[in-house]
């Protein structure tokens, strides 16, 4: 990463603590979407990676949850193909509209927006192979309830991954205090009935957690 990108994404993730949302002061403003697509994104976000270690192929059908400016949804459009469906859920509205004109642009005719509220998704029930969470558990307000209706989405078989940034700071995101520990976010996901299915660390800034429901005892 060139010094004068690391500094832009400073700049951007920032403007997360600076700019912050009206009504839910977590989030981050979507006037700054534009700074978080630098051209060296994909080397430390390794979305090819991501998508293979939680098999999502031709066919599966998924969900980005805060998506943003769909960044993320795009490269899910093009791993599921046109059996697939990708479901694009975030709770700002200047948000699903950015993501609805990259789709548009783009022509990914097998992505399906949804509004969401800060406890619900609004996802399907029963239908997903794979949830996932990249760059915005930090933001959630209210992290157990959000993902307790997260597990009613998932099929028997699906996962609930969480792509976040690690405490022990480098490379991009928000400010330290404003990152989430690993262990924080598989206690929130136990309260919520789901429980840790494998950690990856080949991200170089962030972690990788992947949770499915919990066996009944």
């Amino acid at each position: 990463m060139t010094r004068q990108l690391a500094a832009a994404l400073v700049i951007a993730w920032s403007a997360w603590t600076a700019v912050p949302s009206a009504q839910h002061p977590r989030l981050f403003p979507p006037e700054a979407l534009g700074m978080l697509e630098g051209p060296d994104r994909d080397a430390w976000q390794r979305p090819d990676q991501i998508m293979d270690t939680l098999q999502i192929g031709e066919g599966s059908i998924v969900a980005d949850l805060g998506a943003g400016g769909g960044w993320f949804t795009v490269r899910l459009s093009r791993q599921v193909g046109p059996n697939g469906r990708v479901y694009a859920e975030d709770i700002q509205p200047q948000m699903i509209q950015a993501i609805e004109r990259r789709v548009t642009r783009e022509n990914r005719t097998n992505v399906t927006t949804v509004l969401g509220t800060a406890d619900d998704p609004k996802l399907p029930a029963g239908k997903l192979d794979v949830v996932l969470i990249v760059d915005a558990y930090h933001e959630i307000e209210r992290p157990v309830a959000l993902l307790r209706n997260v597990g009613t989405s998932l099929k028997p078989t699906g996962v609930v991954a969480i792509v976040n940034f690690k405490k022990d700071g480098g490379g991009p995101g928000p400010d330290m205090d404003a990152r989430v520990a690993a262990d924080t976010v598989i206690a929130d996901a136990r309260a919520a009935g789901l429980e840790l299915r494998k950690r990856d660390d080949f991200l170089r800034y962030q972690y990788m957690l992947t949770f499915g429901p919990a066996a009944p005892k």
